[in-house]
C-alpha cells in the first residue's frame, strides 16, 4: 500500500507563545454534534475497536467519546488486539516518556498492520497537536493510516471514512481551538463514576508545560449544559461525579455575559442528587474565596482537593511562570484548612528544574512536611519541546535529580502514612467499586477523600455505599473491616 506526502503544515502550527498568547481574541463557538452522516452510520457493524489510551482524566473521557462515535458507527470494543479492525491510540504529551511509550508500541503494532492491510491504525489526543511528533510519524511510521488532533474528534466519522477508502494516511490536526462542541456521544467506561467536562484548555502557560498549546486556549461550556449533563448522570444512577478541566477552577472567566464562576457552578451542582462530587485540576491562582466558602459546605462536594504546588520555593515557581509565590501558596492553604478542617489535600510536584539549586529544593521538603499532604505526584521534569524551559540551561546531573526524587517520595510516604494511621479504628463511607486487583476476594472502594480501602464483604456491595472501620492502615492503602447493622446501630 503506497502513502501519500501530507503537507501537514496547513493544518497545525508549532508551539508559538507569542501567537498562542494573542488567541483570547478569537470568538468561542457553542456548536451541536451532528448526526452521523448515512453512509457512515453502519459502516463498522460486525467490526471492532480498541483504543489505547495513555495520560490525564481528560484523555480517558475523551477516549470515552471517541469510543461512543465509534458504537454510532456500529463498531464493538474490544480489548484483543488481533481482532480489531480499528486501533487508536488517544496520547499525551506532558512528559517524554509518555511518548517514548507510545512509539514503541505504534512500532510494535506494525506486524498486525502487515498481517491485516485492512487495519485502520490511528493516533489522536496531545501528541497529534505537536509538529514534530506528526513529522516523526510520517517521515518513520508510514504503517499508520490515520492522525486527528484534541480540537476536531467531532470530525471521526468523516476522517474514518477517508482512512478506510482513500487508502493513504488521513492527517487533520487544527491549530484553531476556540470552538465548543456539546452532545456528544459518549460510552462511558463506569457506571458509578462520570467524568464532566466543565472546561478545555488552559491560558497559564508554565513554561515547563505543553498543554496550553496541544488543548488550546480557556473556553468554558454554558452552566446549563453542563448542570443538564450533570442532571442526566444523576437519574442514571452514577454515584460520583468528577468536573473535568485543564484549569478547572478558572471556569466561567471567558464567559463574558454573565457573572458565573466556578463557585457558583459548584454551589449548583450541589443541590443535584449526585452523593459525591469532585474535581480537578485547580490552579492555585485561580482558586478564589467564594469557592472555598461554597466547598466549605460540605455535602456532595467531597472534602479532597487537589492543590498542584509544584514547587516550594518561590525563584523556583517565577521560572515556572506560576504567577504565585510560595507564601501565597501557604496562605491559599492556611484559608482552604481553616474553612474545611478535615481537607484532604493532594499536590503536583516537580523535581530537577533547569536551575533548581539544593537550597532550592531544600524549600520543596520544607513545603512538603509544612503542608502535610495526603499524598502526592511527583515527577523529574521532562523538557518539551516548544516550551520556554526546554531551551534553558540545565546543569544538574540525572543522578541528582534521581536522589531528589528518592528523598521527596520518603518524605511523603512517611506523611502518609502518618495520616492513614490517624484514620485507625474510624469508620468511613465507602464506594464499592469491584473487587480488589489483587485478590478477588477482597473489595476495593475509595472514601470521599479519595483513598482506598480493601476490605472483605459480600459482592452484592459492588456499586453500593459501605461503612468500613479502618483497621490497617498503609502508606498507599487502608485496609478495613465492614461495619455490619449491629455496629452501625451502637455507634
Amino acid at each position: 500500500m503506497t502513502k501519500r506526502t501530507i503537507d501537514y503544515a496547513k493544518y497545525f502550527t508549532a508551539p508559538n507563545l507569542k501567537k498562542a498568547r494573542k488567541r483570547y481574541k478569537e470568538d468561542i463557538e457553542i456548536l451541536d454534534f451532528e448526526q452521523i452522516p448515512e453512509d457512515v452510520r453502519h459502516i463498522g457493524v460486525g467490526k471492532k475497536y480498541l483504543i489505547k489510551t495513555y495520560g490525564c482524566q481528560m484523555n480517558e473521557h475523551d477516549t470515552e467519546t471517541i469510543a461512543g462515535i465509534l458504537e454510532q458507527m456500529g463498531y464493538a470494543a474490544t480489548d484483543d488486539e488481533k481482532s480489531a479492525d480499528v486501533i487508536l491510540f488517544n496520547t499525551c504529551a506532558i512528559r517524554e516518556n509518555a511518548e517514548d511509550k507510545v512509539f514503541g508500541e505504534i512500532g510494535r503494532i506494525k506486524p498486525l498492520k502487515i498481517e491485516n492491510p485492512d487495519l485502520i491504525l490511528g493516533v489522536c489526543g496531545c501528541m497529534s497537536q505537536e509538529e514534530s511528533v506528526v513529522n516523526r510519524i510520517l517521515q518513520k511510521h508510514q504503517h499508520v493510516d490515520l492522525i486527528f488532533g484534541t480540537h476536531n474528534i467531532h470530525r471521526l466519522p468523516h476522517l474514518l471514512k477517508e482512512a478506510l477508502f482513500a487508502k493513504e494516511m488521513v492527517v487533520e490536526v487544527w491549530s484553531k481551538e476556540g470552538d465548543v462542541v456539546e452532545n456528544m456521544p459518549k460510552a462511558r467506561a463506569n457506571r458509578l463514576k462520570a467524568w464532566v467536562n466543565i472546561m478545555y484548555g488552559c491560558d497559564k502557560f508554565c513554561t515547563y508545560c505543553i498543554v496550553p498549546y496541544t488543548r488550546g486556549k480557556e473556553r468554558s461550556r454554558l452552566p446549563q449544559d453542563v448542570l443538564a449533563e450533570v442532571r442526566d448522570l444523576a437519574r442514571l444512577g452514577y454515584k460520583e461525579v468528577t468536573l473535568l478541566g485543564q484549569n478547572v477552577n478558572a471556569y466561567g472567566k471567558d464567559l463574558t455575559d454573565i457573572d458565573y464562576r466556578f463557585g457558583h457552578l459548584m454551589d449548583d451542582i450541589a443541590k443535584i442528587a449526585v452523593p459525591r462530587v469532585r474535581f480537578t485540576t485547580s490552579h492555585p491562582r485561580d482558586f478564589d474565596d467564594h469557592l472555598i466558602e461554597v466547598l466549605a459546605q460540605g455535602g456532595n462536594l467531597v472534602e479532597h482537593i487537589h492543590l498542584p504546588a509544584q514547587s516550594g520555593n518561590s525563584l523556583m515557581l517565577k521560572r515556572m511562570a506560576r504567577k504565585y509565590t510560595r507564601d501565597d501558596y501557604m496562605r491559599l492553604v492556611e484559608k482552604i484548612k481553616k474553612a474545611i478542617p478535615n481537607v484532604v489535600l493532594t499536590t503536583d510536584i516537580i523535581v530537577g528544574f533547569p536551575g533548581e539549586t539544593d537550597e532550592q529544593f531544600a524549600d520543596t521538603l520544607s513545603l512538603m512536611r509544612e503542608v502535610a499532604y495526603d499524598s502526592a505526584f511527583t515527577f523529574i521534569y521532562s523538557p518539551r519541546e516548544g516550551t520556554p524551559a526546554a531551551k534553558w540551561e540545565d546543569t544538574t546531573p540525572p543522578e541528582v535529580k534521581k536522589e531528589r526524587l528518592l528523598q521527596l517520595n520518603e518524605i511523603q510516604d512517611a506523611i502518609s502514612l502518618r495520616k492513614n494511621e490517624q484514620l485507625r479504628g474510624e469508620v468511613v463511607e465507602v464506594l464499592v467499586e469491584g473487587e480488589s486487583k489483587k485478590n478477588a476476594d477482597v473489595l476495593s472502594g475509595r472514601t470521599r477523600s479519595n483513598k482506598l480501602v480493601n476490605f472483605r464483604g459480600s459482592k452484592t456491595l459492588i456499586g453500593q455505599f459501605a461503612e468500613v472501620r479502618i483497621t490497617e492502615p498503609k502508606t498507599y492503602t487502608l485496609g478495613g473491616t465492614l461495619v455490619c447493622d449491629a455496629q452501625r446501630e451502637a455507634l
